[in-house]
């Protein structure tokens, strides 16, 4: 299979729980790939930007550009990001999630989205294919109907 743009790259936190993790079913996709966190491994990430929650808005002017996505908790996204501070950001404002979050520090932002529900939103900004990535998302109707998107056929 021969992909136009590069591959998502998803840095996942090891020390998160796989069973609540909601990107974690779609290891195994050619048009993701997964990276543990601490990354120990050099990687190329020249065209690539990284979401992040307070940066200028994902749009169809990135569409050639690879996505970093850091998957883990809010408590661990600063500390994350640190390593890829020298990627573009870029921000997915203006969803809702739909993934019944429940902090006890407080520290999920109001705007923030489950990984998946991110990476869907960046198929679909960037008109890329979304077949399949809800597939296993329990909340997944859920979070289309929340946010006005064409629902899965």
């Amino acid at each position: 299979m021969y992909l136009a743009y590069p591959p998502t790259i998803i840095v996942r936190n090891k020390h998160e729980n796989p069973r609540k993790c909601s990107i974690l079913p779609l290891k195994g996709r050619l048009d993701l790939k997964f990276i543990t966190y601490p990354v120990q491994q050099n990687l190329c990430l020249d065209d690539y930007v990284r979401l992040a929650p307070d940066a200028e808005p994902l749009t169809e002017k990135d569409s050639s550009s690879g996505i970093l996505l850091l998957d883990g908790s809010w408590r661990w996204a600063g500390i994350m990001s640190r390593g890829f501070d020298q990627l573009p950001a870029r921000s997915l404002q203006g969803y809702r999630t739909a993934y019944p979050r429940k902090s006890k520090l407080g520290t999920d932002p109001d705007h923030g989205l489950a990984s998946v529900e991110a990476l869907y939103l960046v198929h679909y900004v960037l008109g890329r294919p979304t077949e399949g990535l809800l597939d296993h998302y329990h909340w997944g109707e859920e979070f289309l109907r929340l946010n006005g998107l064409p629902t899965q056929a």
